[in-house]
């Protein structure tokens, strides 16, 4: 007996015309699944069973002619063709969002969701006023629902520049043609060690020049960043890698590892004695932060008034 998905060549002298209701729906589905990282995983996220989300899957590769995932004892991972699918359904979908957005600019109130980006750590940045922000925002737009997602810095201004996010609060240091910037507040790093690595109870407070600390293991960012830059700069080479600054402090905190850390970050550490700052005179490196959205099209109101809300917040300080 031939499968449903063995029989997928035939299906492909059958595509869509045109799409419907039940395709966006699917295609929808399709992207939870992959952000999810499968069946079981996104069962909670969309609330249904996963053979329901099985089968919609299923349905969609049958209504496209495509093979999209792999599933199976090995795990769930897309096709080449199911790659190309979900660049194409994300590009779609933002277009969807975009006309929605474009329907609620023309209501008196705003509405809608309103999707924003940020780095990891701005919560415990004294300099970043970003809840006062949504405060405000909320009092200006209640009837506008919130959608907050945290990535890396290249990620979220991916995702803003084809328009997955509305705005994002990432490092500025590099700067695209396609965004627009407003710097909101800064960030102060710092070379830390462990209580328990050799450099801890060394004079570590004088000059670099008196240290080898390419000697030493270094723990950094796995993604392009002003910690990757500030790293190079030393001569070091990463013998960890992280994606979050959580993970960097624990790295560091094993004694094994020398790395940056944000100075709010590790604050309550270094109060308790368990890390320690090395040559902070010349280890030490500012980061600006600031709102990024696209030039074009223009942003919409609900992220316009979103933005007068982050920059009024950020201007008192």
């Amino acid at each position: 007996m031939v499968s449903k998905i063995g029989n997928l060549g035939l299906a492909k002298r059958a595509l869509i015309s045109a799409l419907g209701d039940v395709d966006i729906r699917l295609l929808r589905i399709f992207v939870t699944v992959t952000e999810c990282g499968g069946f079981a995983a996104s069962e909670l996220e969309l609330n249904i069973g996963r053979s329901t989300i099985s089968k919609h899957i299923a349905d969609l590769e049958l209504r496209i002619g495509l093979k999209l995932c792999n599933r199976g004892p090995s795990g769930f991972s897309l096709t080449s063709e199911g790659e190309q699918v979900l660049l194409a359904t994300r590009h779609l979908l933002s277009k969807i969002d975009d006309f929605q957005s474009e329907i609620d600019d023309i209501h008196a109130n705003l509405a809608g969701t309103l999707r924003v980006g940020i780095f990891d750590q701005s919560s415990t940045n004294p300099r970043a006023h970003i809840h006062e922000a949504i405060r405000h925002f909320d009092d200006a737009a209640p009837d506008v629902s919130l959608e907050i997602v945290l990535d890396t810095p290249s990620a979220l201004e991916s995702r803003v520049t084809d328009g997955a996010l509305e705005l994002a609060i990432v490092p500025v240091y590099r700067q695209s043609s396609s965004l627009r910037y407003q710097v909101l507040y800064d960030e102060y790093m710092t070379l830390y060690c462990g209580e328990k690595h050799e450099l801890y109870d060394t004079p570590v407070t004088g000059s670099l020049k008196d240290l080898d600390l390419t000697q030493y293991k270094y723990a950094g960012y796995s993604f392009n960043s002003p910690n990757m830059m500030a790293g190079r700069n030393l001569g070091f080479v990463r013998a960890a890698r992280a994606k979050e600054e959580e993970a960097l402090a624990l790295l560091i905190q094993s004694g094994r590892y020398i790395g940056y850390l944000a100075d709010h970050v590790a604050e309550t550490f270094f109060d308790k004695g368990k890390v320690r700052k090395i040559c902070p005179d010349e280890t030490s490196y500012m980061t600006r932060f600031g709102a990024i959205t696209r030039r074009k099209p223009e942003p919409d109101r609900k992220t316009q008034r979103f933005l007068e809300c982050l920059t009024a917040a950020h201007q008192k300080s």
